[in-house]
C-alpha cells in the first residue's frame, strides 16, 4: 500500500470511526455532564448542607437511571445495606472490617445468585465506588478521621455523589463536603473540566480508531508469526489502556463539574482532579508506576486502607492481601483476578531486584525516581540511566503481555466478561512469557541476596 492509498484509508476511517465514535459517545454523556454542572448550580444556591445533601443524592439516583435504568436499585440496595450495617456496627472499634466483609458477602451472592452475568457487569463499576466509599468512611470513623456516623442523607449524598457515582473516581467523605459547599463559579473551574472532557474524548478516539489499526495503516511494520502476535497483543492492550484513560479523563470532568476537585491555596482556589497519568503507562519507569498511575483514586485508596492495614502480615502478604481485594471489588472475573494477581507478584519482583541492584551498585535504579538528596553515588550516569531504560522496556514487555486478553472479541464475551479459557488461551499463545521473565527475575534476585 503506497503513501497515497494510505491516505485514503485514513481519512476513510477518520469520516466511518472517527466521527461516529465521537457522535456515539457524547450522547451517551451529555446528559450527566448537565446533571453535573445543574448539581453544581444547586450547590451555589443552596446554602444549606443539608439540602445539598439531598439534591446529592437525587441527583446520583437520576444519573443511575439515564445509565441503567431499574438496575440501578441494585446499586440503591447496596449503599442502603451499607448504612444498615455502620449502624448496626456503629459503637464497635471495628466498623471497616465488619462493613468490608458485609460488602464482600453481597458481592458475591449477588453475582453468583442474583443478578445475571450481563447486569452485574454494567453496575459493577457503580458498584464498586460505592463500596470503597462506605469502606473508606467505616475505617475513618474507626481511626477517628470523622468524628460521628453521618446522617442518612450525608451518607447517601456522599455515596452518591452525581460526580463520580458513575464513572468514579473514588473521593474520600471529606472531600466531598468541601464540593456541596458551593464554592464561586470560575473560569478556571470550567477550563479544567472542559479540557478533562476532551482528553477523554482524545482517549476514545485513539482506543477505538488508532490502537485496532496501528501497525496496518499508522505503522505499518510486518515480520514473522511470532512478531505478528505481539503487535496483535500491543494493539489490544492499548486499546484497553486508553479506554480506561478515556474513563478516567471524563470521570475527572463530571467530578469537577460536580464540584469536587479544588484545593484552596490562601485566598486562591485550584482546581486539580487527577486521575490517569497516561504518559506513567505508556513510556513506564516501572510497573510500580504503572499501577499507581493506572487509578491514582483507587491506588490511594488501597494503600491506605488496604495495603498499610495489612502490613502487619509482612510486605509480601500484604501486596497479595491488596491484590486479591482489588480483584474481589472487581467481580468474579477470571482474566481480571489473574490480571491482578499477576501484577502483584511482577511489582514485588521488581520492587525488590531493583531495590537490591541500587545497593549493590549505589545507583538510583529504584522503581520510583529518588530524591534529589538521596545517598546513591551514582544518579544520572549513562548506565545508571541505561539499567532504567532496561526496566522501562522491561514494564511495556509485561503490560503488553497483560493486556493481550483485552481484545474487542464477541459482543457477548465483552458483556459478560471473558471466560478463563480466553485468557489461558491468549498467554499460552505468548508462550507465558511475561511469567517466566517474573520467575527468572525472582531466580536472579535470590542469587545476589
Amino acid at each position: 500500500m503506497d503513501m497515497f492509498d494510505r491516505l485514503l484509508v485514513l481519512i476513510e476511517l477518520a469520516e466511518s470511526c472517527g466521527v461516529s465514535t465521537l457522535q456515539q459517545g457524547f450522547e451517551q454523556i451529555w446528559r450527566l455532564l448537565l446533571i453535573c454542572l445543574l448539581t453544581r448550580l444547586l450547590f451555589r444556591l443552596g446554602g444549606v448542607s443539608s439540602v445539598n445533601h439531598v439534591v446529592s443524592m437525587f441527583a446520583g439516583i437520576f444519573s443511575l437511571f439515564l445509565f441503567f435504568n431499574l438496575q440501578m436499585l441494585w446499586v440503591l440496595l447496596l449503599s442502603l445495606l451499607c448504612y444498615l450495617i455502620l449502624l448496626l456496627v456503629r459503637h464497635s472499634s471495628n466498623k471497616g472490617l465488619f462493613l468490608s466483609a458485609a460488602i464482600l458477602i453481597y458481592l458475591l451472592i449477588g453475582e453468583l445468585h442474583l443478578i445475571d452475568t450481563v447486569t452485574w457487569h454494567k453496575i459493577r463499576g457503580s458498584q464498586m465506588v460505592v463500596a470503597m466509599k462506605a469502606i473508606s468512611l467505616a475505617f475513618d470513623l474507626d481511626r477517628g478521621a470523622v468524628s460521628a456516623l453521618p446522617t442518612p442523607t450525608e451518607f447517601l449524598g456522599y455515596v452518591l455523589f452525581v460526580g463520580n457515582v458513575v464513572f468514579g473516581p473514588w473521593i474520600s467523605f471529606s472531600t466531598y463536603k468541601t464540593a456541596i459547599v458551593g464554592r464561586q463559579l470560575s473560569w478556571l473551574w470550567l477550563r479544567c473540566s472542559f479540557l478533562s472532557l476532551l482528553k477523554s474524548q482524545m482517549c476514545l478516539l485513539v482506543s477505538s480508531c488508532i490502537a485496532p489499526y496501528l501497525f496496518l495503516f499508522f505503522i505499518p511494520i510486518s515480520g514473522n508469526a511470532v512478531i505478528h502476535k505481539w503487535q496483535s497483543a500491543y494493539e489490544n492492550a492499548l486499546s484497553f489502556h486508553f479506554s480506561n484513560y478515556f474513563v478516567g479523563h471524563l470521570s475527572e470532568s463530571t467530578s469537577m463539574l460536580a464540584g469536587a476537585g479544588h484545593i484552596e491555596e490562601k485566598d486562591n482556589i485550584r482546581w486539580e482532579m487527577e486521575v490517569v497519568k497516561p504518559l506513567n503507562v505508556e513510556m513506564p519507569r516501572s510497573m510500580v508506576m504503572v499501577v499507581t498511575s493506572w487509578n491514582i483514586p483507587m491506588s490511594q485508596w488501597l494503600k491506605i486502607y488496604i495495603f498499610k492495614n495489612a502490613m502487619k502480615l509482612g510486605t509480601f502478604p500484604a501486596i497479595l492481601v491488596t491484590y486479591t481485594a482489588s480483584a474481589l471489588l472487581h467481580g468474579l472475573s477470571f482474566h481480571l483476578g489473574a490480571v491482578l494477581l499477576s501484577l502483584g507478584f511482577i511489582t514485588y519482583v521488581e520492587h525488590v531486584l531493583r531495590k537490591r541492584l541500587a545497593a549493590i551498585f549505589s545507583a538510583c535504579v529504584l522503581s520510583r525516581p529518588c530524591p534529589s538528596d538521596c545517598s546513591h553515588q551514582h544518579k544520572k550516569g549513562y548506565w545508571v540511566m541505561l539499567l532504567n531504560l532496561v526496566f522501562s522496556f522491561l514494564a511495556i514487555f509485561h503490560l503488553t503481555y497483560l493486556g493481550s486478553m483485552f481484545d474487542p472479541g464477541v459482543e457477548e464475551e465483552v458483556e459478560e466478561g471473558y471466560a478463563a479459557i480466553h485468557t489461558i488461551q491468549r498467554w499460552s499463545e505468548l508462550n507465558w512469557a511475561s511469567h517466566w521473565v517474573v520467575f527468572v527475575s525472582w531466580i536472579f534476585y535470590r542469587l545476589i541476596l
